[in-house]
């Protein structure tokens, strides 16, 4: 069996931490020249918020940078972003994401690659395991997190 990406392995240690807050679990990592510059992962549950998903609380979490850090940045996530936080990615000119699945949901990807930024999407099973366990335990919950 082949390694795991490192950088998506430390977004799947926010997801399990965010879970284990009682929170939603999706994490994500910024990463700059093979560096994790920023970290986080979903806290709308906890913190009553309507944007802390994990790529914006990620980016909170990187604190103020310029545009040219961002441009050099790749940021992994283990659940396709959604419109919001595929706003953040295009507004902010990050050139690659780095997708753990896009099986439970899937966000604007083809929007994103048509912005020309680098999508790619990595079907890991524990990512697809995390968000299937969730969805099915918390239904009400998940369709929160996803507008619905």
């Amino acid at each position: 069996m082949p390694t795991k990406d490192p950088f998506l392995q430390a977004a799947i240690e926010e997801a399990r931490k965010g879970r284990g807050e009682g929170g939603i679990p999706i994490g994500s990592v910024l990463v700059l020249d093979g560096k994790i510059i920023g970290r986080g992962h979903n806290r709308r549950v906890q913190d009553g918020s309507v944007i802390h998903h994990a790529e914006m609380n990620c980016l909170e979490n990187a604190g103020r940078l310029p545009a040219s850090v961002y441009r050099r940045c790749t940021i992994y996530s283990t659940l396709s972003p959604c419109p919001m936080c595929s706003g953040a990615i295009l507004l902010y000119g990050i050139p690659r994401v780095v997708v753990g699945e896009n099986k439970t949901f899937q966000g604007p990807e083809q929007h994103v690659r048509s912005q020309g930024v680098e999508v790619e999407i990595l079907h890991d099973e524990e990512c697809i395991a995390l968000m299937e366990e969730f969805i099915e335990k918390n239904p009400s919950l998940w369709n929160e997190d996803i507008g619905e």
